[in-house]
């Protein structure tokens, strides 16, 4: 080995060996080998932690070099795959949790003649073919919406989104959603179904309903803690906004440094508020509910509380993980809403639906 292998092999070359099992002086089980082939040549030698005649090299830690190679982070950094196999094992539990209940897993277009289902700024492609526009779809919602009108009671699809906006760690143009919706049911029901099915997931992917994030444990044991919308900014700014008009929220935005500007409607200055000032708080999975009409385009009125619809968000560890609604199947409320969209958009709301 010194006087050949060890000048013909470098760090990322891979090898196949055949040999025996022993255990050295040392107490160490290793591999007695009898035959040496080297199956693939690294050509240019992983940036891995090694030491030579005395010499350390550092661990990559460029995010940069991270991210844009992937494929040798998984190399260089093993433990990095089971971010991966978490990932899998959660999917696999969500999707055994709604089959085992008659949901009925379906696909539907990401090429869309036009965007919609949510307010999001769309990719712009074009269909040679037919001469025309078409847009990656910034959600599938329509689509599912569709097959619940064509009689199908519960229809969910791993979704591939694409939005053409802000980008940071937490927000990629690109993403996984799960998306579902079920006929007869309400916003009380999806809470129930969420936690219950997300405990099952922590229990599939953790061994225990308990997360470490960090230096933070979370317990996915359901029931979760449920707090208003209203009551959530209250809480944590000390203003209640139940009562303001539009003026009146811009006013008391700007007043604890809330970035709003004259383009935004009421629902999005509240979006906003929630976000900077109240979101990172709740680290424990909470239900944020019973959202103002103004944010909730697509959303029933609430059955008892007016200016307010059946919507809820779920924010763990300060980052929403899930938003639902009793879906808005009035017609002509549905119009109105619409109108207001469209008057949001002239006034310069590109988020606007």
């Amino acid at each position: 080995y010194d006087k050949v292998w060890k000048h013909l092999m470098d760090i990322g070359d891979i090898i196949g060996v055949k040999g025996y099992v022993f255990t050295t002086r040392t107490g160490e089980t290793s591999v007695h080998v009898t035959d040496l082939q080297v199956l693939t040549k690294s050509l240019k030698p992983l940036p891995v932690v090694k030491e030579k005649e005395g010499e350390t090299f550092d661990a990559v830690t460029d995010p940069e070099f991270k991210y844009r190679q992937r494929y040798a982070d998984l190399v260089i950094n093993p433990d990095i795959k089971e971010t991966f196999i978490k990932r899998t094992k959660l999917i696999n539990s969500m999707r055994d949790f709604l089959n085992e209940r008659g949901a009925l897993e379906v696909d539907t277009p990401v090429l869309q003649a036009i965007p919609g289902g949510a307010a999001a700024r769309p990719f712009v492609t074009h269909h040679n073919a037919l001469d025309v526009p078409f847009y990656l779809r910034i959600a599938n919602e329509l689509y599912l919406k569709r097959l619940i009108v064509g009689g199908f009671d519960w229809v969910y699809e791993f979704s591939r989104n694409f939005r053409n906006e802000g980008m940071d760690r937490t927000h990629n143009p690109e993403f996984t959603v799960l998306e579902f919706y079920v006929a007869y049911k309400d916003y009380l029901w999806m809470m129930e179904t969420t936690e219950q099915m997300l405990e099952k997931a922590a229990l599939a992917v953790n061994g225990s309903t308990i997360a470490i994030v960090g230096d933070k444990e979370i317990s996915f044991a359901a029931p979760y803690k449920r707090i208003t919308m209203y009551d959530a900014i209250k809480e944590h700014t000390g203003i209640d906004i139940s009562a303001m008009n539009e003026d009146e929220l811009r006013t008391a935005c700007k007043q604890i440094n809330v970035h709003v500007d004259d383009t935004m409607g009421k629902g999005k200055m509240i979006d906003e508020l929630f976000g900077s000032k109240c979101e990172e708080h709740y680290i424990q999975p909470t239900f944020i509910t019973d959202y103002p009409v103004e944010m909730s385009p697509l959303t029933k009125k609430h059955r008892s509380k007016p200016g307010l619809v059946e919507r809820f968000e779920l924010v763990v560890n300060g980052k929403e993980l899930a938003n639902a609604y009793s879906e808005l199947n009035d017609p002509i409320d549905q119009r109105e809403r619409f109108e207001e969209q469209i008057k949001l958009m002239e006034r310069g709301d590109d988020e606007a639906m």
